[in-house]
C-alpha cells in the first residue's frame, strides 16, 4: 500500500481565519499547516505546489505530496518567491468553477481562481486521494459539487453535511 505524504499547507500569518476556507483542517492528520513567514519549510523534494502554471495534476502525481500556499492572491505571489524553485508546479483543470463570492482583483486568471479548499479537494479527488471530510466545514460545498461541478459527484469518499 501506498504511504502518502503529508499535504503541507503554508498559511500567510494575516489570512483572515474567519474567511479561511480551510478552517477547520488543521487537526487531520494528513495534513501540516505552516505559517508564512514564521515557519521554515521542510524538504519539499518529492512534492507538487498547486499553481496556475505547469502541467495538469493527475493520477501520475499520486506518489507526490501536495504544497499549496493559504492566502490571497497579492501574499501568495510574495510567498511563492520563498518557495524552492525547483518544486514541481502543477495546475488544476481550467473546467472547474469556484463557488466562493468573492472579488478576484488580484488572481492573474480570475475565472480560475478557486478558493483553497476548492483547489484542494480537486488535488485529492484528482490523485485519487480520500476526500472524506475535506468540505464538512465549507459553507458553499454544496453548490461547489451540486451546482457548478457535478463531475466531482462521483467521487464516493465525498461527503458534505448540511
Amino acid at each position: 500500500m501506498l504511504t502518502l505524504l503529508p499535504t503541507i499547507i503554508l498559511r500567510h500569518r494575516r489570512e483572515n481565519l474567519k474567511k479561511c476556507s480551510l478552517r477547520g483542517l488543521e487537526t487531520r492528520k494528513d495534513m501540516c499547516f505552516l505559517t508564512y513567514p514564521r515557519d521554515s519549510l521542510p524538504d519539499l523534494s518529492d512534492y507538487v505546489m498547486l499553481s496556475m502554471e505547469g502541467p495538469e495534476l493527475s493520477m501520475n502525481d499520486a506518489h507526490c505530496g501536495i504544497f499549496l500556499l493559504d492566502s490571497t492572491w497579492r501574499y501568495a505571489e510574495v510567498m511563492a518567491k520563498t518557495v524552492p524553485q525547483n518544486i514541481a508546479k502543477r495546475s488544476l483543470p481550467k473546467h472547474f468553477k469556484t463557488a466562493y463570492p468573492r472579488r478576484q482583483d488580484d488572481c492573474s486568471d480570475p475565472e480560475r481562481g478557486l478558493a483553497s479548499i476548492e483547489a484542494l479537494f480537486i488535488a485529492y479527488y484528482l490523485t485519487g486521494r480520500d476526500t472524506t471530510g475535506l468540505l464538512d466545514h465549507y459553507y458553499w460545498s454544496e453548490k461547489f459539487i451540486d451546482e457548478l461541478n457535478p463531475d466531482l459527484k462521483h467521487d464516493k469518499s465525498h461527503q458534505h453535511e448540511q
